[in-house]
Parts: structure tokens; sequence; C-alpha cells
């Protein structure tokens, strides 16, 4: 469930140095938790006040990532800056290159960040993903309907998570609908997949060239967004090793430095397909906070210090349910029964407005029937 490699030694920054973190969401704050229990002092960059990230973190910086002067400063009063999301604008990561270094660096965002790049990337390593076709038109459309067929899943090259920015395609006549849906923009057309499970793999990778594996993690989605995650999950034994190695192959191909997610799809024939990566801390793994060794936080700022990777072998199973804004649909749900569940932990992320589909928290329960429990614990929040 969890490979380690190592190779050289590099310079590394302890305890006591200063992490620059650009973005300010839920993986921002459940990182400088991480980085405060080892001694670091992190610095957010946030383009709102009350951030989650800000709330944890040592100091604050407010301001667009436009603002070049903000940007240069915030850089040159830390060690080392990371990412909380992949799409930071490339101007800002350029202006902060100056001053620090960025890990993951922008060339591992120049190929996350945009779909097409991505599957062109996986294709060239020879990591198998979905078939794909460019598209700039709504004649290229057409011609990729014809090529790789239908269903097919039409997706904007650039800025989709959680289901956004794409649509399926069920017949060549919904080609012009599908196209003005995702904004007459860049685009990719894949190919459907025929799944039996949706999984993940956590890789982090050291300044030093370490790697640690965590995974395969079992995901379940729900309007495109994740609903549950279980780890260890027996039903993917079979694969974990070959699901470990692609995820390692990618970062080493990436020359990542930092945490990094692949996102897969184990097919209904046996095989693995790469769908996505995700150059950040994954929703997928924040059941590592409470069920392994180390956590994808933790490992995070291991990484990107050259600190020694520490292991991510569970302690126990574990699964974790998402918290989405729909629950305060009547005001603040009762948290005393979520509390009250032995071997539960609550995770708030301190988010001031409830929206729909909106992660505001997540809850991980440890056992063997820890989905059951955390589900039916979620569903009692509920009137």
């Amino acid at each position: 469930m969890a490979n380690t490699l190592r190779s050289n030694t590099a310079t590394s920054l302890e305890p006591g140095a200063r992490l620059g973190m650009l973005g300010a969401g839920q993986l921002g704050r459940m990182f400088a938790l991480a980085a405060a229990r080892l001694g670091y002092h992190v610095h957010v960059f946030s383009p709102r006040v009350d951030s989650p990230t800000g709330q944890v973190s040592h100091r604050e910086t407010v301001a667009d990532y436009a603002n070049v002067e903000a940007i240069a400063k915030f850089a040159q009063s830390v060690d080392v800056v990371t990412l909380e999301f992949e799409n930071i604008p490339t101007a800002a990561i350029e202006v902060v290159e100056k001053y620090a270094p960025v890990r993951p660096s922008r060339s591992v965002l120049y190929i996350t960040q945009n779909r097409l790049r991505e599957k062109q990337f996986l294709t060239k390593i020879g990591v198998p993903c979905a078939p794909f076709a460019e598209v700039n038109s709504l004649a290229d459309l057409r011609a990729a309907i014809q090529t790789i067929g239908v269903p097919a899943v039409l997706k904007t090259a650039d800025s989709g998570y959680d289901g956004k920015g794409q649509i399926t395609i069920q017949s060549a006549d919904e080609a012009e609908a599908a196209w003005q849906f995702v904004g007459e923009q860049p685009a990719v057309l894949e190919g459907w997949i025929q799944y039996q499970q949706e999984l993940s793999v956590t890789v982090a990778r050291s300044t030093t060239g370490e790697i640690v594996t965590c995974g395969p993690i079992a995901n379940d989605h729900a309007n495109h967004i994740l609903d549950v995650s279980r780890f260890p999950a027996k039903e993917l034994a079979s694969v974990a090793d070959s699901a470990q190695a692609m995820g390692r192959a990618i970062a080493e191909q990436l020359d990542l430095i930092g945490v990094c997610c692949v996102e897969m799809f184990l097919t209904r024939d046996g095989e693995l397909i790469v769908n996505e990566i995700a150059p950040r801390p994954h929703n997928s793994g924040h059941l590592t906070i409470e069920a392994c060794v180390t956590s994808q936080f933790e490992q995070q700022v291991r990484a990107i210090c050259g600190l020694p990777l520490g292991s991510m072998e569970p302690h126990t199973p574990a699964a974790m349910v998402n918290l989405l804004g729909d629950l305060w649909e009547k005001g603040e749900p009762d948290w005393l029964e979520m509390l009250a569940v032995p071997r539960g932990y609550l995770h708030l992320y301190g988010k001031t407005e409830a929206k729909p589909g909106r992660k505001m928290g997540h809850f991980t329960v440890l056992g063997d029937d820890a989905a059951h429990v955390a589900m039916e614990a979620r569903g009692r929040l509920i009137p």
C-alpha cells in the first residue's frame, strides 16, 4: 500500500524555516496545521480576507494574484513557496520564482493546468489514458466524435474541477449544444470509460528524489464531486502495485517536488486508466491525516523542505465523507451526534458561506465498517 524510493541528498530547510503558500482554501489550511506541528512558519498569499488558510497561518498577505508588488514582497519573505491548487496564474509564479523556489515547479503546472497537455504528456511517457482528441471548433468536435465515438465527454482544456466545464455527449446530434455548453473554447473530447471503480494514488517526491506512494484509495462520486473515499480497499489489492508504479512514473517524469494525486479508473476489463493529475494534496487523501503514519499534508511539508519522507502505511482501515454546503440548507448542522462517533474525526474548514456543492468540511472514521458509519453519521445531520 506504500512504496519508497530514495536517491541523492540535497540541502534541507529545517524546522523554523518560512514556508509560503499560494492559495488559501482548505488544502492550504491543513498544510499550515501540519507545518506548524513540525515547527515551520507559514505565510499565505490569499485573494480574500479571513481565508481558511489565513485563519491558522502565522502570516497572511491579502491581495490579488495580479498585484506584482504584493507577490514579490510575499516571495521575499519566505524560503520556499508551494501551491494550494494548480490554477495559480502563471504570471504570479514567474514573479515568485525571482525570489524563492516554487515547488512544484512552473513546468509541472504548465502540463497539469491544461487537459490536452496532460493527456499528451501521459501518452508520451506510455501511461494509459482515455482516447482523446483536441477540439478548437465545432467542426473539430464533429470530426472527433466520428473518430472516438459516443458516449464521450467534452471537457474545457483549462480550469476544470469537480465536473465543471464538462458535458457528456450521447449522440452526434448533441455536438452543437455541447460546444456551446463549454463556451466555444479550446477543449478535449475523451472517450467514455466503462469502469468498475474510481481510485487514486498519492505520490510524494522530495528535493532529494525520494518517493513515497500511498494507495490505491477507492473513491465514489456524486454529481461529479467526491462523496466517499475508502482506504485500504480490498477490491483494489490486485492492482495496487500497478497503480503505485504508474503514480511513481508520473512523478518522476514530471520531476515533481511536492505531492501529487493521480486519479484513475479501474475498467471492467481490469485495466488501469489515468484520468487526471492533481499536483497537490487531494480530497481523496484527507483520510491520511488519521489513517496513516504520515498524512499527505505533512508529506508535502517534508517534500518541499527536503526532509526524509514519512511512511504512509495505514494504521487501520478508514473512510472519509465530504460535508458539502447542502447540509447547511436549514441552518448550522447539529454536530453533536457526529462528534460522539467513536473513532470519528470532524474537520471543518472555517468557510463563512455555505453553498450547495461547496466543500465545507469532511468527516473521517476509522475501523472495518468505517464507510457505513461515516455515511450514517452524515445522514443524521439532515433533519
